[in-house]
C-alpha cells in the first residue's frame, strides 16, 4: 500500500473535513482526498512524489507561497522568546506593532485592533460592536443589520445572519435572526445596455429607499467590498461602495467592509475599499493577514466607536473574547507578511502579473461556453454555460490529473493563485484550465 493510500485511508476514518459531503470522499470512484506531504511556492507534493498547482491559495489564505523563508524565519524568532500571553491584562511587542501598522494602512482613520482567530469571529465582532456601540449611544433600537444579495460573511450564528448563500444557512434557518437582503450591485445582473456603473447605482438606489424607510432600527450594513467572493466571485464597480458610505452616513448607520478575502492586495490594492476612496466603520480582516500560516483575524474601528466603550461600568465595555486573542506567533507571521508588501512592491508586482495571466487565458475567454469573464486583482473568473450539478467536482477531479488544484464554485471557475507565480508556473496555471475545462465538458 502506497504513503498516500495509508494517510488517506487514516484520514477517512479520523477526520471530519470541512465543507464536504464526505460521502463524495468515501465512494471508491468519488472526490478524490489528497495526501499533502509538503509544500514549497505555489505548489504542494503529496506522499508519492505528484505535485499540484495551487491556483486557490489553499482557500485564498496562501499568499508568498509555501516555506516562504522570510515567514519561516520571522516565526522561528518569536518562538525563542514568546508563544501567547493572555491579551486580557497583558501586551506584547507583536500585536502592538502590527496594530500600529494596520493603522498606519488606513492612514490612521482605523485606528483601533481587535483580534480573533478566523474571518467568520471578526464578522461576529463587528457585528457585536456595532449594536454594542448604538446602545452605549443612547440608541438600543438599531438592532437590525443589512447584506445584500449572495452575500457571505462566516459560518457562525452571527455571522450566517448577515449571509445569503443556502447552502450554508438553511440548515440552520431556526437558530438565525435574520438581517434584511437588499440587492446585490453584481455586475452579471446588469440590464442590456447597462453598465457595471448603472448596475452599482441601482443597487445602490434600493439601499437608500431601505435605509429611508428603516434606518431608525437599523445598526450596520455589511458588504464585501467589489468582490462577493461565495457566491461565485460576483465583482461590482466600486461606485456602489462611494454612494453606500454616502448613504449610511446621511441616515446614522455604520458600514462594515468585510476584507477577509478581498484584502492583502488580492483586489488589485492593499484594501480593497480604496477603490471607491471611502473608510468604512469597521474592516474585517483575516486569511491573507499571516501570509496562510496561522490563523488570526482582526477588526480595525474608528476612534468614534472606541471611545463610545470607555466608562467605569463593566457593562459599557466590549466583553468579547477567546483564548489566543492576538496569539504572538500569528501577529509575527503577520508582521513578515507586511515585510514583504513594502520590500518587494506586491501591490505593484501584483498588476503587472494578473495582466500577464489575462493575457495567457485569452484562448479560455474565447472558449464559446465561457461567460461572463471578469477580472479583479489577482481574482480572474468566468461562468461556465450549461454546466450541470456535478461540474465543479468533475472539473476539479480533472484539474488535480494535470496538476492543478482548483476548486469551482457552482459553474464559476475562479483563479486565486498566490502572488509569486513564476512565468512557468503562470503559464502552466491558465493553459491547464483550459485542458480542465475541455476534459470535463467532454
Amino acid at each position: 500500500m502506497s504513503a498516500n493510500r495509508r494517510l488517506l485511508d487514516r484520514s477517512l476514518a479520523a477526520v471530519w473535513h470541512p465543507c464536504t459531503q464526505m460521502q463524495h470522499h468515501l465512494a471508491a470512484d468519488g472526490l478524490p482526498l489528497i495526501p499533502v506531504q509538503s509544500g514549497e511556492g505555489v505548489w504542494l507534493t503529496d506522499f508519492d512524489g505528484r505535485r499540484y498547482l495551487d491556483g486557490v491559495s489553499s482557500w485564498w489564505v496562501n499568499l508568498f507561497g509555501h516555506r516562504n523563508p522570510r515567514i519561516n524565519a520571522a516565526l522561528r524568532d518569536q518562538l525563542e522568546t514568546l508563544e501567547h500571553v493572555i491579551l486580557a491584562g497583558f501586551t506584547h511587542e507583536p500585536v502592538v506593532q502590527l496594530s500600529e501598522r494596520l493603522s498606519a494602512l488606513t492612514g490612521g482613520a482605523l485606528g483601533h485592533a481587535f483580534y480573533a482567530s478566523d474571518g467568520a469571529s471578526a464578522t461576529e465582532i463587528a457585528l457585536k460592536m456595532s449594536h454594542h456601540y448604538w446602545r452605549n449611544t443612547g440608541q438600543p433600537e438599531k438592532t437590525d443589520f443589512l447584506c445584500l444579495e449572495g452575500s457571505y460573511h462566516g459560518e457562525t450564528v452571527g455571522a450566517l445572519a448577515v449571509t445569503d448563500v443556502a447552502l450554508f444557512k438553511d440548515a440552520y434557518a431556526p437558530l438565525i435572526r435574520p438581517a434584511a437582503v437588499l440587492p446585490s450591485p453584481d455586475a452579471r445582473l446588469a440590464r442590456d445596455g447597462e453598465t457595471a456603473a448603472d448596475m452599482a447605482r441601482r443597487a445602490a438606489a434600493a439601499l437608500e429607499a431601505h435605509l429611508q424607510a428603516h434606518h431608525g432600527h437599523i445598526a450596520a450594513l455589511i458588504v464585501e467590498p467589489l468582490i462577493q467572493c461565495a457566491t461565485g466571485m460576483a465583482m461590482h464597480d466600486p461606485l456602489y461602495l462611494s454612494l453606500a458610505r454616502q448613504a449610511c452616513d446621511r441616515y446614522g448607520v455604520h458600514l462594515i467592509c468585510d476584507e477577509i478575502a478581498v484584502g492583502f492586495g488580492r483586489s488589485g490594492t492593499f484594501f480593497a475599499h480604496e477603490q471607491a476612496n471611502i473608510r468604512p466603520d469597521f474592516l474585517c480582516l483575516s486569511k491573507g493577514i499571516t501570509g496562510g500560516y496561522l490563523p488570526l483575524s482582526v477588526v480595525l474601528t474608528t476612534d468614534t466607536v472606541y471611545e463610545a466603550f470607555l466608562d467605569d461600568a463593566v457593562t459599557r465595555g466590549f466583553l468579547h473574547s477567546h483564548s489566543y486573542t492576538g496569539n504572538a506567533l500569528a501577529c509575527r507571521a503577520a508582521l513578515a507578511t507586511l515585510d514583504i508588501f513594502e520590500q518587494d512592491g506586491v501591490i505593484a508586482a501584483n498588476r503587472q502579473l494578473s495582466e500577464r495571466l489575462h493575457q495567457l487565458l485569452e484562448p479560455l475567454r474565447q472558449h464559446p461556453r465561457v461567460r461572463h469573464y471578469r477580472r479583479r486583482g489577482m481574482i480572474l473568473a468566468f461562468d461556465v454555460e450549461g454546466a450541470d450539478a456535478s461540474f465543479s467536482r468533475r472539473f476539479y477531479k480533472a484539474g488535480l490529473e494535470r496538476e492543478l488544484m482548483l476548486r469551482p464554485i457552482g459553474n464559476t471557475v475562479y483563479l486565486m493563485p498566490p502572488y509569486v507565480l513564476s512565468e512557468d508556473e503562470a503559464r502552466h496555471l491558465c493553459q491547464g484550465t483550459l485542458a480542465t475545462l475541455e476534459a470535463t465538458l467532454a
